[in-house]
């Protein structure tokens, strides 16, 4: 993918109305927040975009930013570019919506979770992002996952042709992108009903998901459909790209992890 005028990247860092389980485990506001191998998650992952030439911008939404203030890892000299704060919105979705009708695309969207984040992976998608798409989604195979992290619990999308994770890593090239963000609030909002869910996927997509016979590209058709836009997958041959942290046991793989890299 190539960006004219540079590539804005958003990093998604709000908590939850309540407060985020991990945080409070760790002890502090936000999850962005938590150590990992000598610098807080959301250091580790400015560092990471700062370091893709093709990244011009960072932006983190986050709901209190005084959350950030004291980390060198996010202004000069540490961080090289630009790093901005949005507001955070009530959902990821939002958050990128947002943040997408201020700032236009192209936009790449990852997490402040996300502490493993390299360089090379973001560069890799970036380049294998097919440039008709709308929307590009980073996935990695569940053996290869496995072949790095054996007893990690993640959750995996069970397709025809494979099972795959997702790497919390997506581009919205076009402005057309827009709409497949509407989408997801939609299946946010229902991830609590499945049985809506599924109607707004359409049954039969749903029921041949169920029975192991929807392919990858169907589904990712199917979506486009929905939305009106193109979207894409690209598969990412690192198995770590799609571990984040979500529970305790997440963090404690990846700080050990990191501790390799």
């Amino acid at each position: 993918m190539k960006a004219e005028n540079g590539l804005s990247a958003l990093v998604l860092a709000g908590s939850r109305p309540d407060g985020d389980p991990l945080a409070r485990y760790a002890g502090v506001s936000h999850k962005a927040l938590i150590e990992v191998a000598g610098a807080t998650m959301i250091e580790r992952v400015v560092a990471a975009l700062a370091a893709v030439p093709a990244v011009s911008r960072i932006l983190i939404a986050i709901e209190r930013p005084e959350a950030l203030s004291a980390l060198p890892g996010l202004r000069a000299p540490r961080c090289p570019k630009p790093v901005a704060i949005v507001p955070a919105a009530y959902s990821p979705s939002a958050s990128v919506a947002a943040v997408l009708e201020r700032e236009g695309t192209p936009l790449v969207v990852t997490t402040a979770d996300h502490a493993l984040l390299m360089p090379q992976w973001l560069g890799a998608f970036l380049d294998a992002c097919p440039p008709e798409a709308d929307v590009t989604l980073a996935l990695a195979r569940k053996d290869a996952v496995v072949a790095c992290a054996p007893a990690t619990q993640r959750t995996y999308l069970r397709f025809a042709d494979g099972d795959y994770s997702g790497c919390n890593l997506f581009c919205f090239q076009r402005p057309s992108a827009e709409r497949a963000v509407r989408l997801w609030g939609e299946i946010e909002a229902h991830r609590k009903a499945p049985l809506k869910m599924m109607l707004r996927l359409g049954i039969g997509a749903a029921l041949r998901y169920r029975l192991g016979r929807l392919r990858l590209d169907d589904a990712l058709a199917r979506l486009g459909t929905l939305s009106g836009t193109s979207i894409r997958a690209v598969e990412l041959a690192d198995g770590r790209a799609a571990i984040d942290v979500d529970k305790p046991a997440d963090l404690e793989l990846v700080r050990a992890l990191a501790d390799k890299l």
